[in-house]
């Protein structure tokens, strides 16, 4: 071979391997999946099999106190793609429901992790759960109606999405709005077909397997944001996988869960590119109790599927927000290790930006630190010390390493005692809570330790009013923030 054309080899390599410099992004969303339901978090009271997800802890740095920005996913899910919290927008409490839903939660003129990598080359994709608001409209432009008020009616095929997933920085979408919509499937701004909830699951699964095996054969990076429906209500594991969990309808979905994430891990490998693809593995919010039927997984088989913390889904207590979090890169984080630094999904926009070499504008990101020092190095120090929880009635807490401060009296959500039970049996309005040593959250000490609670509650007023958590020029919410909400509004639409 002459020495022109080896030459016009090595730069046809070069180039090539410039051109896929940057790693694939891939965020794997679990819909209402525990903390304890994963078996490598919870071996002593975890008793559903989830082995590809254990197994790919082991290829893993896996974040033990990591957590949702809230309790319920509508706003988990705005946080994940702003590095905002939810509460500086409209949503003050619960999700997006009926009338509210039409209008899109993201702003127009916030930056989205999808359309920021789209500014260094990116392609972007989004698969699965949307639940950020958007309108179905006809022909004319005029909304179609989703409910008659008491039944979901759904759009017709043929019915557009102006306002979706591929409006807020994503080239491509295919999935579905949320749960009470799940039959009606849209591609892009298009409703295409209805499909049963059953095999919602399994499609969503198959979708993203077609979207490695075609994005493998190029050079530019992807960022594929792969939202599952399980194992959310409705509860519907399919056919292959009923009965096999021996626990029930829950158990069976879970156990499907964790095979199709094994699904798209291989998928990864088996293309070619699982070496340079950063995974994150990850679930909105904690498990629900009536839809996952916990007393019975409980009291029958022993499975806790939210570990040994207190609450679940909607709760202001560690069961709601904290999460499973597990990382991937191979050869840039350290294969099946554990951090126990405090961590918040907010953090997964700077985190992308940082590793993308991207400085973020000012107004960007605002609530989102970079947790990459943290992946490259466990032992890494970090400013990031500080996270907000919220439950679905819209109650605030703050938490460092140590302490827990929670502003309300009961759990702020479903769970017993809830916050107008509470305050039937005179607990006091205010938690603390040592999470050093009660991570369990079993004993009040607001009492004890007046400073701290003075200290933290100085800080999350600082943090509300100052429009920002990362250093930076003041930001303005969108509304103004009760930071003490004395009513409860029940809210449970479309959860």
């Amino acid at each position: 071979m002459k020495i022109s054309k080896l030459v016009a080899l090595f730069m046809l390599v070069v180039a090539s391997a410039s051109a896929q410099k940057k790693p694939n992004i891939v965020y794997i969303i679990c819909d209402d999946l525990g903390y304890g339901d994963v078996q490598v978090l919870n071996p002593e009271k975890g008793k559903i099999l989830t082995p590809k997800i254990d197994a790919f802890a082991k290829e893993s740095m896996t974040f033990t106190d990591a957590h949702s920005a809230s309790a319920v996913c509508t706003p988990s899910r705005y946080a994940i793609l702003t590095g905002r919290y939810s509460w500086r927008s409209r949503l003050q409490q619960g999700v997006l429901g009926t009338g509210d839903e039409l209008e899109p939660l993201i702003a127009e003129n916030i930056t989205t992790v999808p359309k920021m990598l789209k500014s260094v080359g990116y392609k972007t994709a989004a698969i699965g759960k949307w639940h950020l608001g958007f309108k179905f409209v006809d022909d004319e432009g005029k909304p179609v109606e989703v409910y008659d008020g008491k039944k979901v009616i759904g759009p017709a095929i043929g019915s557009t999405v102006p306002n979706g997933p591929v409006s807020r920085g994503f080239d491509s979408y295919i999935g579905f709005h949320h749960s009470r919509v799940m039959k009606t499937v849209i591609k892009n701004d298009k409703v295409v077909d209805k499909m049963e909830p059953v095999k919602m699951l399994q499609f969503l699964a198959d979708q993203a397997e077609d979207y490695i095996v075609k994005e493998s054969k190029n050079n530019t990076p992807f960022f594929m944001y792969l939202a599952l429906n399980s194992p959310h209500s409705p509860v519907v594991p399919s056919k292959a996988w009923q009965g096999k969990s021996g626990m029930g309808d829950y158990a069976d979905f879970v156990m499907e869960t964790d095979d199709v994430v094994g699904r798209v891990l291989e998928a990864l490998k088996a293309n070619g590119i699982e070496d340079n693809t950063l995974v994150f593995f990850t679930s909105d919010n904690g498990c629900s109790y009536p839809v996952a039927k916990v007393g019975k997984l409980e009291n029958e088989f022993g499975h806790y599927p939210s570990a040994d913390f207190r609450g679940y889904k909607s709760d202001i207590w560690e069961g709601g927000h904290r999460i499973p979090f597990m990382v991937r890169w191979p050869e840039h984080i350290e294969a099946n290790s554990i951090n126990d630094k405090l961590i918040c999904q907010t953090s997964l926009m700077a985190t992308c930006a940082e590793i993308t070499g991207l400085n973020m504008d000012d107004n960007t990101g605002v609530d989102s630190y970079s947790i990459l020092p943290m992946l490259k190095n466990k032992k890494a120090k970090t400013d990031y010390n500080l996270v907000v929880h919220h439950s679905i009635h819209g109650k605030f807490s703050i938490r460092n390493k140590k302490w827990k401060l929670e502003l309300t009296p009961g759990s702020g959500g479903w769970s017993n005692p809830t916050d107008n039970k509470a305050r039937k049996e005179n607990l006091p309005e205010i938690q603390l809570y040592n999470m050093k040593t009660d991570a369990e959250e079993t004993t009040n000490v607001y009492k004890k330790h007046p400073r701290v609670v003075a200290k933290l509650t100085k800080k999350l007023k600082h943090i509300v009013e100052n429009g920002r958590t990362t250093s930076g020029k003041p930001q303005e919410n969108d509304v103004p923030v009760d930071l003490y909400k004395t009513e409860t509004t029940q809210n449970t639409a479309a959860h």
